[in-house]
């Protein structure tokens, strides 16, 4: 079912056709949502210049030449040549009868791709700060959004669990012992634990004395022993993987985030790759030595200095580093996943890193054109005070202290509000307002904005934020329960739109496939944010212009409870795609 803005493209293509000539058939007619309208046509400006007319004449061509008798009432040319259009109301109603027996929501068919999404990608033995919430909230909302869309994901959560710091913890933890409470801390405090490791490798680092035996000397020993594939020290090093993988899990399951323990893909997954990678890009000709490290100065960047800037991928040491991981990434994202697609959810700082990376594996023949790759760059949470949101102390704010935190405010408001409710019920609710708000005011941001961190206005029941979109959604279930007692049934009854209110509901619904696909093609999850904010809307001004179970006309009755249950629906397969649950009520 195509949705009206496509309809009118498709009808004034035609026209252009018929009126200017076939050149003209693909021609962008430029159809915009207007306050003046439910849509304007903006061709006539756009085609002026070709044409060397004036817009209004151009304008009053198009009128003459577009068919729209059956969907459109008559157009208006406003101002210089646009051209207002109002949908006729009729021809709404059947668009949303036709919407509320499709089981796709007007999602367009497309063709299934293969994406490839890297996100999340904390690190072994660390704790997860703030900074992940992002790369972990809006990675998830896309991969959903994508899967309700038809194609395949693959999500790769690319944790650091490889290199020097792993001798450091091994050692650490071999000195406490692995039944210690110290090294429970990587269960519970992850943070706690690597820094006391790290003061131990700092305290010791250039104790002449010590020699050998000293822990810093004994860390980087180990880090060596670790990567020549040691027995022991593999051993020792998965048990801590494991544990940080618990831990991960914790906070996933409290994010109520789809990654699991098979979409692992750690920096290790790729350590057998790396001489290859070295090998092949030397022996292709794009990879060649500068100052004792192997190079490759990917085309099209320069430094300061105006000379090539050299993307490392093996260090004059011998070691190897995270362009080399990331390259060895991408040929097997490409070669063995297949992927058609490959979306990389990380921060705005490695914007240049991911473009060399890109360059990079395209000029050796690893990333075809036909493959799509996209850095989606994630901006910063900040605090009131504008700068990156940490703790008082000035350490990164811990992630799991941060999503408590939101449930235990929601829980405030919930015991305060429904105390009639019981308490696993209370929980529940609380826990999907408090999770939700934090994740949807990340995600109604652009991605590679960045945006102040505030659990009030997060948890607020009016504006853009899901407690809002929540509401609606427990209000129209209220609806369905009323109505269930009452014996009103709308199944497989026609939405009633005849009104202002009911068509303008009915119009927003129609854009919900739309706005779903250009999601999963631009990788924008604040665009659905903005049109569930908008479709809410809607819905407050229809329920309070157009009575529902008190509407005495019984057509009338069950055809608003209709387009109720659409717009339920709709909320909350959005929501769904974002990763927001609607609690049944609030």
């Amino acid at each position: 079912m195509p949705a009206p803005e496509i309809v009118l493209t498709q009808r004034f293509q035609s026209a252009f056709t018929s009126a200017f000539g076939a050149e003209y058939a693909e021609a962008d007619p430029l159809i915009r949502p207007s306050q003046f309208a439910d849509f304007q046509c903006n061709a006539a400006m756009g085609l002026a210049k070709r044409l060397g007319k004036k817009p209004r004449d151009i304008a009053a061509e198009i009128v003459e030449a577009v068919q729209l008798d059956d969907v459109a009432e008559p157009l208006e040319i406003a101002g210089p040549g646009f051209l207002n259009i109002r949908l006729r109301t009729d021809w709404i109603a059947a668009q949303a009868a036709e919407l509320a027996q499709d089981s796709r929501l007007g999602t367009p068919e497309q063709t299934p791709r293969t994406v490839v999404l890297d996100y999340s990608a904390p690190n072994v033995a660390k704790e997860m700060h703030v900074g992940h919430l992002r790369t972990t909230v809006v990675g998830d909302a896309l991969a959903r959004t994508l899967e309700s869309l038809g194609h395949t994901v693959i999500r790769q959560n690319h944790i650091g669990d490889w290199g020097t710091p792993f001798g450091m913890l091994i050692e650490h933890l071999l000195e406490v012992g692995e039944d210690s409470e110290e090294a429970g801390l990587l269960l519970t405090d992850p943070n706690a634990f690597y820094q006391a490791a790290r003061q131990k490798f700092d305290a010791t680092d250039g104790d002449q004395g010590a020699g050998e035996d000293s822990f810093a000397a004994r860390a980087r020993r180990r880090v060596a022993t670790l990567q020549s594939g040691d027995a022991q020290s593999l051993e020792i090093w998965q048990r801590l993987v494991g544990l940080s993988k618990q831990y991960f899990h914790r906070i996933y399951d409290e994010l109520d985030v789809t990654l699991t323990d098979a979409d692992l893909a750690g920096e290790s997954t790729y350590n057998d790759l790396l001489e290859a990678v070295c090998r092949d890009l030397e022996e292709a000709g794009i990879a060649r030595i500068s100052d004792g490290a192997l190079c490759v100065f990917p085309e099209g960047f320069t430094g300061r200095d105006e000379q090539p800037l050299p993307l490392i991928i093996r260090k004059s040491d011998g070691g190897y580093g995270y362009a080399t991981t990331d390259l060895a990434a991408i040929r097997h994202r490409v070669q063995t996943l297949g992927a058609d697609r490959i979306g990389y959810v990380v921060g705005t700082a490695q914007e240049l890193h991911f473009k060399m990376i890109f360059q990079t594996a395209r000029e050796a023949g690893w990333l075809p054109e036909t493959v799509e790759a996209t850095h989606v760059k994630i901006g910063s949470v900040l605090g009131e005070d504008g700068k990156i949101l940490r703790t008082r102390s000035g350490s990164s704010l811990r992630l799991m202290a941060l999503l408590e935190e939101a449930v235990a405010k929601a829980r405030g408001v919930i015991d305060e509000l429904r105390p009639d409710l019981p308490e696993d019920q209370r929980a529940s609710i609380a826990h999907d307002i408090g999770i939700g708000g934090v994740k949807y005011a990340d995600l109604s941001t652009a991605h590679d904005s960045d945006y102040v961190f505030d659990l009030d206005r997060m948890l607020a029941l009016t504006g853009n934020t899901a407690p809002y979109l929540q509401y609606a959604v427990a209000r129209i279930r209220s609806i369905g329960r009323r109505a269930a007692e009452q014996g009103v049934d709308a199944t497989g009854v026609t939405p009633h739109v005849v009104n202002d209110a009911e068509r303008a509901l009915a119009l927003q619904l129609l854009e919900f496939g739309p706005t779903l696909a250009q999601v999963g093609a631009s990788y924008e999850p604040h665009r659905l944010c903005a049109y569930l904010f908008a479709t809410a809307q809607a819905f407050t001004s229809f329920y309070e212009a157009s009575p529902i179970l008190k509407e005495e006309d019984p057509q009338v009755r069950v055809g608003r409870l209709a387009l109720t249950q659409l717009t339920e629906r709709v909320l909350v397969d959005g929501l769904a795609a974002l990763g927001v649950n609607a609690p049944q009520q609030m």
